[in-house]
């Protein structure tokens, strides 16, 4: 069974930086594209990067290009997302999994507030 713990999360005031790690357990990291989702107070979870299987190609939500950026690390298995200029509006519990379909379990998540 794969677990992704995520961490990284915390306060951090408008226009500020930050950057989070996801851990998954299991061999078979390697072979699926992993994304970063969100899900706001009241909202729907939604994806807002994702990164191919080898780290050479990635997607990004029309609300975060520019300003995050995916990164991945097969032999630790390991997946970052670099957040900056940070704005209320990325105030959200942040997880990842596998790009769709999800093929893992949710892990808990890490909270990102966004606030002056």
């Amino acid at each position: 069974q794969v677990q992704l713990v995520e961490s990284g999360g915390g306060l951090v005031q408008p226009g500020g930086s930050l950057r989070l790690s996801c851990a998954a357990s299991g061999s078979r990291f390697a072979i699926y594209a992993m994304g970063w989702y969100r899900q706001a107070p009241g909202k729907q979870r939604e994806l807002v990067a994702s990164i191919s299987s080898n780290g050479y190609r990635s997607n990004y939500a029309d609300s975060v290009k520019g300003r995050f950026t995916i990164s991945r690390d097969n032999a630790k298995n390991t997946v970052n997302l670099q957040m900056n200029s940070l704005s209320s509006e990325d105030t959200a519990v942040y997880y990842c999994n596998t790009a769709s379909p999800i093929r893992y379990s949710w892990g808990q998540g890490t909270q990102v507030t966004v606030s002056s």
